[in-house]
Protein backbone atom coordinates (compact mmCIF):
# COMPACT_ATOMS: atom_id res chain seq x y z
CA UNK A 1 0.00 0.00 0.00
CA UNK A 2 2.55 2.16 0.61
CA UNK A 3 4.16 1.82 -2.52
CA UNK A 4 1.57 2.88 -4.30
CA UNK A 5 0.91 5.83 -2.11
CA UNK A 6 4.72 6.44 -2.89
CA UNK A 7 3.97 6.54 -6.49
CA UNK A 8 0.71 8.50 -6.26
CA UNK A 9 2.91 11.18 -4.23
CA UNK A 10 5.56 10.99 -6.80
CA UNK A 11 3.38 11.91 -9.75
CA UNK A 12 1.70 14.66 -8.40
CA UNK A 13 4.75 16.25 -7.50
CA UNK A 14 6.22 15.48 -11.16
CA UNK A 15 3.09 16.93 -12.19
CA UNK A 16 2.99 20.08 -9.96
CA UNK A 17 7.00 20.65 -10.99
CA UNK A 18 5.69 20.30 -14.64
CA UNK A 19 3.28 22.92 -14.61
CA UNK A 20 5.03 25.57 -12.91
CA UNK A 21 7.86 24.99 -15.59
CA UNK A 22 5.74 25.46 -18.32
CA UNK A 23 8.01 27.77 -20.63
CA UNK A 24 6.09 31.76 -21.49
CA UNK A 25 6.93 33.15 -24.37
CA UNK A 26 4.88 37.38 -25.02
CA UNK A 27 5.74 40.60 -25.92
CA UNK A 28 8.30 42.66 -24.74
CA UNK A 29 10.24 39.42 -23.78
CA UNK A 30 10.63 37.91 -20.44
CA UNK A 31 8.62 39.61 -17.61
CA UNK A 32 7.40 41.90 -20.35
CA UNK A 33 9.93 44.28 -19.93
CA UNK A 34 11.96 44.68 -23.08
CA UNK A 35 14.81 43.78 -21.57
CA UNK A 36 16.00 40.62 -23.55
CA UNK A 37 18.73 38.23 -21.45
CA UNK A 38 21.26 37.47 -24.06
CA UNK A 39 24.68 36.97 -24.17
CA UNK A 40 27.83 36.98 -27.21
CA UNK A 41 25.46 40.06 -29.06
CA UNK A 42 27.33 42.33 -31.83
CA UNK A 43 28.54 45.30 -30.00
CA UNK A 44 28.58 47.08 -33.79
CA UNK A 45 27.72 46.30 -36.72
CA UNK A 46 28.73 46.83 -40.35
CA UNK A 47 27.11 49.50 -42.11
CA UNK A 48 24.91 48.73 -44.25
CA UNK A 49 23.52 46.69 -40.68
CA UNK A 50 23.88 42.55 -39.78
CA UNK A 51 23.70 39.52 -41.60
CA UNK A 52 20.53 38.89 -42.83
CA UNK A 53 19.16 35.08 -42.16
CA UNK A 54 15.79 35.57 -44.00
CA UNK A 55 12.99 37.66 -44.69
CA UNK A 56 9.41 36.89 -45.48
CA UNK A 57 6.47 39.09 -47.38
CA UNK A 58 3.32 37.07 -46.04
CA UNK A 59 2.46 38.08 -42.54
CA UNK A 60 -0.08 39.79 -43.55
CA UNK A 61 -0.54 43.42 -42.91
CA UNK A 62 -0.16 44.82 -39.26
CA UNK A 63 1.99 46.41 -35.98
CA UNK A 64 2.15 43.36 -33.55
CA UNK A 65 5.74 41.76 -32.87
CA UNK A 66 6.08 38.14 -33.47
CA UNK A 67 6.89 36.02 -30.36
CA UNK A 68 9.08 32.71 -30.39
CA UNK A 69 9.76 29.29 -28.71
CA UNK A 70 12.34 27.35 -28.58
CA UNK A 71 10.76 25.76 -32.53
CA UNK A 72 8.42 27.98 -33.79
CA UNK A 73 7.99 31.75 -34.36
CA UNK A 74 4.24 33.09 -33.96
CA UNK A 75 2.73 36.21 -35.70
CA UNK A 76 -0.36 37.86 -36.47
CA UNK A 77 -1.71 39.39 -39.52
CA UNK A 78 -4.87 40.71 -41.69
CA UNK A 79 -5.51 40.14 -45.03
CA UNK A 80 -8.98 40.93 -46.47
CA UNK A 81 -10.10 41.67 -42.74
CA UNK A 82 -9.44 38.58 -41.65
CA UNK A 83 -6.86 37.83 -38.53
CA UNK A 84 -4.67 35.04 -38.98
CA UNK A 85 -2.00 34.05 -36.84
CA UNK A 86 1.00 32.67 -38.67
CA UNK A 87 3.43 29.79 -37.46
CA UNK A 88 6.81 29.54 -38.70
CA UNK A 89 9.86 27.61 -38.44
CA UNK A 90 13.02 29.30 -37.44
CA UNK A 91 14.54 29.21 -40.67
CA UNK A 92 11.28 31.44 -41.63
CA UNK A 93 9.17 28.32 -43.38
CA UNK A 94 5.34 28.83 -42.66
CA UNK A 95 4.19 25.53 -40.61
CA UNK A 96 0.44 26.81 -40.66
CA UNK A 97 -1.99 29.86 -40.45
CA UNK A 98 -5.37 29.68 -38.93
CA UNK A 99 -8.13 32.26 -39.39
CA UNK A 100 -9.21 33.16 -35.56
CA UNK A 101 -11.77 36.59 -36.40
CA UNK A 102 -12.00 39.65 -37.39
CA UNK A 103 -8.90 42.47 -37.75
CA UNK A 104 -9.15 46.37 -37.45
CA UNK A 105 -9.17 47.86 -41.02
CA UNK A 106 -10.16 51.21 -40.15
CA UNK A 107 -7.22 53.58 -39.44
CA UNK A 108 -3.88 52.27 -39.50
CA UNK A 109 -5.04 48.80 -40.51
CA UNK A 110 -3.90 45.56 -39.39
CA UNK A 111 -2.77 43.48 -36.27
CA UNK A 112 -2.07 45.12 -32.97
CA UNK A 113 -1.29 42.81 -30.83
CA UNK A 114 1.17 40.23 -30.14
CA UNK A 115 0.18 36.13 -29.35
CA UNK A 116 1.36 35.10 -25.94
CA UNK A 117 2.40 31.44 -26.04
CA UNK A 118 2.49 29.10 -22.94
CA UNK A 119 3.11 25.65 -22.78
CA UNK A 120 1.01 23.64 -25.92
CA UNK A 121 -1.38 26.61 -26.31
CA UNK A 122 -1.21 30.39 -28.25
CA UNK A 123 -3.50 33.17 -27.32
CA UNK A 124 -4.74 35.49 -29.61
CA UNK A 125 -6.77 38.80 -29.97
CA UNK A 126 -7.93 40.41 -32.57
CA UNK A 127 -8.41 44.69 -33.50
CA UNK A 128 -11.73 43.95 -33.22
CA UNK A 129 -12.11 42.14 -30.07
CA UNK A 130 -11.56 38.50 -31.14
CA UNK A 131 -9.74 36.51 -28.01
CA UNK A 132 -8.91 32.97 -29.44
CA UNK A 133 -7.06 29.58 -27.65
CA UNK A 134 -5.13 27.63 -30.27
CA UNK A 135 -2.90 24.32 -30.83
CA UNK A 136 0.67 25.27 -30.77
CA UNK A 137 0.97 22.45 -32.97
CA UNK A 138 -1.65 22.64 -35.27
CA UNK A 139 -3.08 25.82 -35.28
CA UNK A 140 -6.23 24.06 -34.28
CA UNK A 141 -8.95 26.41 -32.13
CA UNK A 142 -9.60 25.32 -28.63
CA UNK A 143 -12.12 28.15 -27.45
CA UNK A 144 -13.10 31.38 -28.53
CA UNK A 145 -15.56 34.53 -27.49
CA UNK A 146 -15.88 38.21 -28.82
CA UNK A 147 -15.32 40.94 -26.37
CA UNK A 148 -17.96 42.82 -27.79
CA UNK A 149 -20.37 40.76 -28.23
CA UNK A 150 -19.56 37.85 -25.50
CA UNK A 151 -18.54 40.37 -23.05
CA UNK A 152 -20.45 43.84 -23.83
CA UNK A 153 -17.13 45.79 -24.58
CA UNK A 154 -17.00 49.39 -26.27
CA UNK A 155 -14.43 49.88 -28.60
CA UNK A 156 -11.64 52.43 -28.99
CA UNK A 157 -11.13 54.47 -32.11
CA UNK A 158 -7.78 52.50 -32.91
CA UNK A 159 -9.47 49.05 -32.08
CA UNK A 160 -7.88 46.70 -29.08
CA UNK A 161 -4.24 46.69 -29.29
CA UNK A 162 -3.73 44.49 -25.79
CA UNK A 163 -1.74 41.60 -25.85
CA UNK A 164 -3.28 39.07 -23.50
CA UNK A 165 -1.66 38.01 -20.03
CA UNK A 166 -1.72 34.24 -18.57
CA UNK A 167 -1.24 34.52 -14.84
CA UNK A 168 -1.60 30.90 -13.72
CA UNK A 169 -4.80 29.40 -15.04
CA UNK A 170 -6.07 33.25 -15.68
CA UNK A 171 -6.14 35.04 -18.87
CA UNK A 172 -6.72 38.83 -18.55
CA UNK A 173 -8.46 40.84 -21.03
CA UNK A 174 -10.06 44.55 -20.79
CA UNK A 175 -13.18 44.59 -23.09
CA UNK A 176 -13.42 48.22 -22.11
CA UNK A 177 -17.27 49.34 -21.06
CA UNK A 178 -19.34 49.77 -17.76
CA UNK A 179 -19.56 46.45 -16.99
CA UNK A 180 -17.15 43.77 -17.97
CA UNK A 181 -14.18 46.61 -17.60
CA UNK A 182 -11.56 43.90 -16.97
CA UNK A 183 -12.06 40.62 -17.04
CA UNK A 184 -10.41 37.20 -16.29
CA UNK A 185 -10.75 34.12 -18.03
CA UNK A 186 -10.05 30.61 -16.93
CA UNK A 187 -7.39 29.98 -19.67
CA UNK A 188 -8.53 26.34 -20.85
CA UNK A 189 -12.14 27.24 -21.42
CA UNK A 190 -12.66 30.53 -22.05
CA UNK A 191 -15.16 30.80 -18.96
CA UNK A 192 -15.37 33.83 -17.18
CA UNK A 193 -13.79 33.55 -13.65
CA UNK A 194 -14.70 37.42 -12.61
CA UNK A 195 -14.73 40.79 -14.13
CA UNK A 196 -14.72 44.26 -12.20
CA UNK A 197 -16.33 47.64 -13.50
CA UNK A 198 -13.36 49.55 -12.58
CA UNK A 199 -14.81 53.44 -14.15
CA UNK A 200 -16.88 51.99 -16.73
CA UNK A 201 -14.11 53.98 -19.37
CA UNK A 202 -12.40 52.57 -22.63
CA UNK A 203 -9.75 50.34 -22.64
CA UNK A 204 -6.42 52.42 -23.50
CA UNK A 205 -3.82 50.66 -26.28
CA UNK A 206 -1.56 49.00 -23.59
CA UNK A 207 -0.96 45.23 -22.10
CA UNK A 208 -1.24 44.32 -18.50
CA UNK A 209 1.34 43.24 -15.86
CA UNK A 210 1.45 40.98 -13.23
CA UNK A 211 3.57 41.64 -9.72
CA UNK A 212 3.85 40.03 -6.96
CA UNK A 213 2.91 42.60 -3.80
CA UNK A 214 2.62 41.04 -0.14
CA UNK A 215 0.53 37.98 -1.01
CA UNK A 216 -1.00 39.23 -3.55
CA UNK A 217 -0.80 39.08 -7.58
CA UNK A 218 -1.42 42.52 -8.58
CA UNK A 219 -2.53 43.17 -11.85
CA UNK A 220 -1.64 47.13 -13.41
CA UNK A 221 -3.29 48.17 -16.49
CA UNK A 222 -4.77 51.50 -17.77
CA UNK A 223 -8.17 52.69 -18.69
CA UNK A 224 -9.15 55.48 -20.92
CA UNK A 225 -8.14 58.12 -18.25
CA UNK A 226 -6.91 56.40 -15.16
CA UNK A 227 -4.18 53.54 -14.05
CA UNK A 228 -5.61 50.65 -12.33
CA UNK A 229 -4.51 48.76 -9.61
CA UNK A 230 -6.74 45.39 -9.31
CA UNK A 231 -6.41 42.39 -7.30
CA UNK A 232 -4.93 39.18 -10.06
CA UNK A 233 -6.96 36.12 -8.34
CA UNK A 234 -10.34 37.82 -7.06
CA UNK A 235 -10.87 41.12 -9.51
CA UNK A 236 -11.20 43.54 -6.72
CA UNK A 237 -10.12 47.36 -7.43
CA UNK A 238 -7.19 48.45 -5.19
CA UNK A 239 -6.50 51.84 -6.56
CA UNK A 240 -6.76 54.13 -9.14
CA UNK A 241 -4.16 57.25 -10.65
CA UNK A 242 -6.73 59.47 -12.92
CA UNK A 243 -4.32 61.06 -15.66
CA UNK A 244 -4.66 65.14 -15.48
CA UNK A 245 -5.40 65.16 -18.90
CA UNK A 246 -7.58 63.61 -20.98
CA UNK A 247 -6.73 61.12 -23.94
CA UNK A 248 -6.10 57.55 -23.92
CA UNK A 249 -2.65 57.31 -25.78
CA UNK A 250 -1.50 54.84 -23.09
CA UNK A 251 0.32 51.92 -24.78
CA UNK A 252 3.12 51.05 -22.54
CA UNK A 253 3.73 48.02 -20.51
CA UNK A 254 4.95 49.46 -16.76
CA UNK A 255 7.96 48.82 -14.99
CA UNK A 256 8.16 47.51 -11.54
CA UNK A 257 11.44 46.46 -9.80
CA UNK A 258 11.37 46.24 -6.43
CA UNK A 259 9.83 49.03 -4.95
CA UNK A 260 9.65 51.29 -7.89
CA UNK A 261 6.26 51.40 -9.86
CA UNK A 262 6.99 53.40 -13.36
CA UNK A 263 4.72 53.93 -15.84
CA UNK A 264 5.07 56.39 -19.41
CA UNK A 265 2.33 57.32 -21.33
CA UNK A 266 2.22 59.84 -24.52
CA UNK A 267 -1.25 61.53 -22.36
CA UNK A 268 -2.24 62.30 -18.96
CA UNK A 269 0.14 62.85 -16.75
CA UNK A 270 3.09 61.20 -18.74
CA UNK A 271 6.02 59.69 -16.61
CA UNK A 272 5.02 58.83 -12.79
CA UNK A 273 6.86 56.54 -10.43
CA UNK A 274 4.53 55.88 -7.44
CA UNK A 275 5.28 53.60 -4.14
CA UNK A 276 3.39 50.83 -3.62
CA UNK A 277 2.17 49.66 -0.32
CA UNK A 278 3.67 46.78 1.16
CA UNK A 279 0.30 44.67 0.94
CA UNK A 280 -0.09 46.07 -2.87
CA UNK A 281 -3.33 47.87 -1.67
CA UNK A 282 -2.60 51.56 -2.28
CA UNK A 283 -0.23 53.77 -3.95
CA UNK A 284 1.78 56.91 -3.05
CA UNK A 285 3.17 59.29 -6.18
CA UNK A 286 6.99 60.28 -5.90
CA UNK A 287 7.42 62.38 -8.40
CA UNK A 288 6.21 63.18 -12.13
CA UNK A 289 8.29 63.95 -15.40
CA UNK A 290 5.74 66.00 -18.29
CA UNK A 291 9.01 66.03 -20.66
CA UNK A 292 9.16 62.13 -20.82
CA UNK A 293 6.48 61.45 -23.50
CA UNK A 294 6.27 58.26 -24.87
CA UNK A 295 3.22 56.87 -26.16
CA UNK A 296 3.68 53.43 -27.54
CA UNK A 297 7.29 52.74 -28.06
CA UNK A 298 8.06 50.86 -24.86
CA UNK A 299 10.67 51.99 -22.25
CA UNK A 300 13.65 49.91 -20.28
CA UNK A 301 15.04 50.01 -17.32
CA UNK A 302 19.38 49.46 -16.89
CA UNK A 303 20.34 50.17 -13.58
CA UNK A 304 18.57 53.22 -12.18
CA UNK A 305 17.54 54.78 -15.69
CA UNK A 306 15.08 53.96 -17.85
CA UNK A 307 15.41 54.84 -21.64
CA UNK A 308 12.99 55.61 -24.42
CA UNK A 309 12.17 58.12 -27.08
CA UNK A 310 9.94 61.06 -26.59
CA UNK A 311 7.51 61.53 -28.32
CA UNK A 312 6.77 65.31 -29.15
CA UNK A 313 10.32 66.44 -28.67
CA UNK A 314 12.29 63.73 -30.67
CA UNK A 315 14.64 62.87 -28.40
CA UNK A 316 16.48 59.38 -27.15
CA UNK A 317 15.93 60.33 -23.48
CA UNK A 318 17.32 58.79 -19.93
CA UNK A 319 15.91 59.52 -16.96
CA UNK A 320 16.90 59.15 -12.86
CA UNK A 321 14.40 56.45 -11.31
CA UNK A 322 15.27 58.49 -7.96
CA UNK A 323 14.89 62.24 -8.55
CA UNK A 324 12.74 61.85 -11.89
CA UNK A 325 14.58 64.23 -14.06
CA UNK A 326 16.26 63.64 -17.61
CA UNK A 327 19.81 63.14 -17.43
CA UNK A 328 20.64 62.96 -21.00
CA UNK A 329 19.13 62.69 -24.36
CA UNK A 330 20.13 62.29 -28.08
CA UNK A 331 18.52 63.62 -31.32
CA UNK A 332 16.63 60.62 -32.41
CA UNK A 333 13.13 60.07 -34.09
CA UNK A 334 10.64 58.31 -31.71
CA UNK A 335 10.41 54.72 -32.01
CA UNK A 336 10.21 51.77 -29.85
CA UNK A 337 13.19 50.42 -27.37
CA UNK A 338 14.20 47.39 -26.34
CA UNK A 339 17.67 46.14 -24.74
CA UNK A 340 19.99 43.48 -24.77
CA UNK A 341 23.86 43.36 -22.85
CA UNK A 342 23.62 47.01 -21.07
CA UNK A 343 23.09 48.34 -25.12
CA UNK A 344 20.03 50.39 -26.33
CA UNK A 345 18.31 48.86 -29.91
CA UNK A 346 15.91 51.48 -30.88
CA UNK A 347 13.81 51.01 -34.14
CA UNK A 348 12.62 54.37 -35.01
CA UNK A 349 8.78 55.23 -36.94
CA UNK A 350 11.24 56.47 -40.07
CA UNK A 351 12.52 52.59 -40.62
CA UNK A 352 16.12 53.43 -38.80
CA UNK A 353 17.48 50.67 -36.87
CA UNK A 354 19.80 51.92 -34.19
CA UNK A 355 22.55 50.36 -31.37
CA UNK A 356 23.09 52.74 -29.00
CA UNK A 357 25.52 52.64 -25.73
CA UNK A 358 24.09 54.15 -22.52
CA UNK A 359 27.36 55.56 -21.54
CA UNK A 360 27.57 56.95 -18.10
CA UNK A 361 29.35 60.22 -19.57
CA UNK A 362 26.40 60.01 -22.29
CA UNK A 363 24.62 57.92 -24.77
CA UNK A 364 27.06 57.43 -28.00
CA UNK A 365 25.00 55.76 -31.04
CA UNK A 366 27.41 53.15 -32.43
CA UNK A 367 25.66 51.71 -35.68
CA UNK A 368 22.53 52.56 -37.50
CA UNK A 369 20.88 50.93 -40.85
CA UNK A 370 17.74 51.83 -42.85
CA UNK A 371 14.88 48.65 -42.91
CA UNK A 372 13.73 48.97 -46.84
CA UNK A 373 11.57 45.88 -46.59
CA UNK A 374 7.91 46.37 -46.09
CA UNK A 375 5.73 49.29 -46.20
CA UNK A 376 3.26 51.35 -44.14
CA UNK A 377 4.22 52.48 -40.67
CA UNK A 378 7.36 51.11 -38.63
CA UNK A 379 5.32 50.69 -35.05
CA UNK A 380 5.97 47.22 -34.52
CA UNK A 381 8.54 46.49 -31.58
CA UNK A 382 11.40 44.53 -31.67
CA UNK A 383 12.96 41.28 -30.57
CA UNK A 384 15.81 39.18 -29.70
CA UNK A 385 16.00 34.99 -29.44
CA UNK A 386 19.12 33.05 -29.47
CA UNK A 387 21.31 35.81 -31.32
CA UNK A 388 18.55 36.71 -33.76
CA UNK A 389 17.22 40.07 -34.01
CA UNK A 390 13.34 40.00 -35.80
CA UNK A 391 12.03 43.26 -37.19
CA UNK A 392 8.20 43.75 -38.64
CA UNK A 393 7.55 46.03 -41.39
CA UNK A 394 4.23 45.46 -42.29
CA UNK A 395 3.94 42.37 -43.95
CA UNK A 396 7.16 41.68 -44.01
CA UNK A 397 9.33 40.20 -41.19
CA UNK A 398 13.25 39.91 -41.35
CA UNK A 399 15.55 38.06 -38.86
CA UNK A 400 19.32 39.10 -38.72
CA UNK A 401 22.20 37.28 -37.32
CA UNK A 402 23.72 39.80 -33.89
CA UNK A 403 25.63 37.25 -32.61
CA UNK A 404 29.25 37.44 -32.68
CA UNK A 405 30.82 34.94 -34.61
CA UNK A 406 32.96 32.72 -32.80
Amino acid sequence: MMKYFLIILFALFYSSCAKKAEQVSEWRGPNRSGVYNESGLLTEWPADGPKLLWAIDSTGRGYGSPVLTEDQLFINGETDSTAYLYAYSLDGKLKWKTAYGQEWVKNFPGSRSTPTVVGDLVYVSSGMGDIVCLDKTTGTKKWSLNMITDLQGKINMFGYAESLLINGDLVYCQPGGAENNVVALNRFSGQKIWSQKAKGELEAYNSPIVVKRGKRDLLLTFSEDCFLGLDGQTGELLFTHPQDTSGNLHGNIPIFEGDDLIYTEGDGNKTVKLKLAEDGSSITEVWRNQWFDNIMGGVVRIGDKIYGTAHRQMYLKSLDINSGLVTDSMKMFRGSTISAEGLLYVYTEKGEMNLVNPKPEGMQLVSSFKITKGSKEFFSHLVIHNGVLYVRHGEALMAYSIRKEI
